[in-house]
């Protein structure tokens, strides 16, 4: 991956929206995204294991940490994707995934970050790209922790499984049709 000769160093963002599944591979096929990784934050529990988040009860969400080059997709064309490749009005809920785990968030680690997060969210409302509010929490990185290696690269490895096909890839898809030309 060679979208980081153009900048002196890259950027990272960290989403969640429903099943890290999903968004891993829909960033995965982002012009400048160098690496998507999926994990936790956003909780209280220290190193917190898949069974343990599936619980409800560690505060975490699966989210994707996202190493980008800002020279070829700054950090608001990535909100405007992430927040068309879920659904940003349901509190704890994104389709059939119901919990705090699949909550809509962005964690920030800059001040610059957490001001183009509230420009899009107001952007987008004053747009009423959405019929009911947006919901998505906005707070700052405390810790990321790393999934398990069976959920990294989850749809390359598993294409043909039924919530790949049924779920994951009809995301992938819209998320071509709207944003073609972020498209790899």
């Amino acid at each position: 991956m060679n979208d980081f000769k153009q900048a002196e160093k890259k950027q990272i963002a960290y989403f969640g929206g429903g099943c890290f599944w999903c968004l891993e591979a829909s960033f995965r096929n982002v012009k400048g995204v160098a690496d998507v990784v999926s994990g936790y934050a956003g909780g209280h529990t220290r190193n917190p294991a898949y069974v343990e988040i599936c619980q409800g009860h560690t505060g975490h969400a699966e989210v994707v940490q996202i190493a980008y080059n800002p020279a070829i997709i700054p950090f608001e064309a990535l909100l405007h994707i992430f927040f068309s490749i879920h659904n940003p009005t349901t509190i704890n809920r994104q389709g059939n995934d119901i919990g705090s785990q699949y909550r809509s968030i962005v964690l920030f680690n800059s001040e610059q970050q957490q001001i183009i997060v509230k420009k899009v969210v107001q952007e987008l409302t004053k747009e009423k790209m959405f019929s009911d509010p947006i919901v998505t929490e906005v707070v700052p990185l405390s810790k990321f922790y790393r999934a398990e290696d069976y959920h990294q690269r989850y749809f390359e490895k598993n294409a043909g499984r039924v919530y790949c096909q049924l779920v994951v890839r009809p995301k992938i898809e819209s998320f071509q049709h709207q944003f073609s030309e972020y498209f790899q």
